[in-house]
């Protein structure tokens, strides 16, 4: 390992992450400071700036998996990883393109606070059924997915510095609670944009000087990505993974089905959309969010295939590992700490962006109804109390409920919220015939038909990512057509 021992860049990484962590909470909470109302805490007072905006929402899209997962996938599929990334990369490019210019004039037009406050609103004569509907069902399952990023926290920990799993997910609770709970949106969209910057830079650095590290040390795999990818086999060396016919063509759906779920329908995704600031920010927004996203995927593949070039398709045991061994013979290790320390960071941005997501849903849709009229002062109280209230259930259910509960749970998030909501999204902003009435139905058969899907195994066939979508919006339209709206005018 270049620049030292495993003790030593085991200290520079553990020395890099206290000072990057502890600069990012602090700017978490220098930034949460700001944050003087429910409006603030739950939508950053709807003044985000276009690249604040643009950044936050990729860092939450993308977390470790932009960083880990990804580079992972390449290492292990090698050219047929690429499909994965055509179908996020699509979603998000359209994302930008035709949803967060639309979503966020949407939000303003209808004052709304969060993603179920402003399909209620938007769909007024089912108003009551929608926000219990869909934040009841959002809050749930966004629950276990913040569970779910405390137990990956702790295994992180445990893997890079041996600490207890269990304490490692403490410490993850720890360090988002305190800017999380102070600003909500207004903190975690800003330290959000320092994950993102961090990210862009691994995934752009990393590519070009690994290119060069391989073409100047013969005594490696490969000595190329191009080499690399022929001498591993057919299966990596091949768009298809050595596929063909049939097969070939449920594992191209499969992997490009992630397109559905970014059409509008992912909460903490689209939420950044709603809070711009204006049209303008909203155009500089889409530009950083496309290019951002271009740039990473690319990085991510390369970091994966440059894995294989320096230990071979079988060199390491755990395939998401490839990103920091690369970094570690690329960089002396104080740099390749930087590097690594943005993966562990990137976990940290999803989980306080679902946090905020589930805590501002519960406070706004679940329990002010409930409570009557509140001012601003005590909406915010509310909304941090629901935070913390959320945050240490979630990791008392990360402690006592089998990790494989909850993963199964969030495998059901993509196609379940992510499809369900992308149709509602999609009807509501391209079809006038579409109302409120029809909303839900559709959340409840896009729920149910997910686990269903899943749970019965067919989701092996033909994924739920694409069967989610088609089914909700055929119940969609027949619901809207079945269903008299009450209000409003059909056409």
């Amino acid at each position: 390992m270049r620049g030292g021992s495993t003790m030593e860049s085991q200290t520079q990484i553990l020395t890099v992450l206290v000072l990057y962590l502890s600069f990012l909470v602090g700017f978490g909470v220098y930034q949460g400071r700001k944050a003087k109302s429910g409006k603030d805490f739950a939508i950053a007072g709807r003044r985000l700036p276009g690249w604040v905006a643009a950044l936050s929402e990729r860092a939450t899209g993308e977390s470790a998996w932009a960083l880990l997962g990804l580079p992972g996938l390449a290492y292990a599929a090698g050219l047929s990883a690429i499909w994965v990334a055509v179908g996020c990369v699509a979603g998000i490019v359209t994302a930008w393109a035709v949803f967060a210019g639309r979503l966020r004039k949407e939000a303003e037009t209808y004052d709304a606070r969060t993603f179920v406050d402003y399909i209620a609103k938007r769909h007024s004569e089912a108003e009551k059924w929608i926000r219990l509907l869909g934040s009841v069902t959002i809050v749930f399952f966004f629950f276990f997915y913040v569970g779910a990023q405390f137990i990956g926290g702790g295994k992180t920990l445990n893997v890079l510095f041996g600490v207890d799993p269990k304490v490692g997910m403490l410490i993850t609770a720890m360090i988002i609670l305190p800017y999380t709970v102070l600003g909500g949106l207004q903190s975690v969209a800003y330290t959000d944009t320092v994950q993102a910057i961090v990210m862009i830079l691994t995934l752009t650095i990393a590519p070009i000087v690994g290119i060069i590290y391989i073409a100047n040390h013969p005594g490696l795999f490969a000595s190329s990505v191009t080499e690399a990818l022929k001498l591993a086999g057919p299966k990596y060396s091949t768009i298809l993974g050595g596929l063909a016919g049939t097969s070939a063509l449920i594992f191209i759906i499969a992997e490009f089905s992630w397109f559905f779920g970014y059409l509008g329908g992912m909460p903490q995704l689209s939420i950044r959309f709603m809070a711009i600031k204006d049209e303008e920010n909203a155009k500089l927004a889409r530009n950083v969010g496309i290019g951002w996203t271009i740039l990473a995927y690319i990085g991510a593949l390369m970091i994966g295939w440059i894995g294989i070039a320096i230990f071979g398709p079988q060199g390491l045991a755990d395939r998401e590992n490839v990103m920091p061994s690369v970094m570690l013979k690329l960089f002396p290790p104080a740099i390749a700490a930087v590097f690594i320390t943005g993966a562990i960071a990137a976990m940290l941005s999803t989980a306080d962006s679902l946090l905020i997501l589930s805590a501002t849903e519960l406070s706004e849709n679940i329990l002010k109804p409930f409570l009557g009229e509140t001012d601003e002062r005590r909406s915010l109280r509310i909304s941090r109390l629901s935070t913390v209230a959320l945050a240490l259930l979630a990791l008392v259910t990360a402690y006592l409920v089998p990790t494989k509960l909850i993963y199964t749970i969030v495998g059901y998030t993509w196609a379940g919220i992510g499809d369900t909501f992308s149709v509602i999204v999609i009807l509501t902003l391209f079809w006038k015939r579409f109302h409120g009435r029809a909303v839900p139905p559709t959340i409840i058969t896009g729920l149910l038909f997910t686990v269903f899907w899943i749970s019965s195994g067919l989701d092996e066939k033909v994924s739920a990512r694409l069967m989610t979508f088609i089914v909700t919006a055929v119940v969609a339209v027949i619901a809207t057509y079945l269903l008299k709206p009450k209000e409003r005018p059909t056409s």
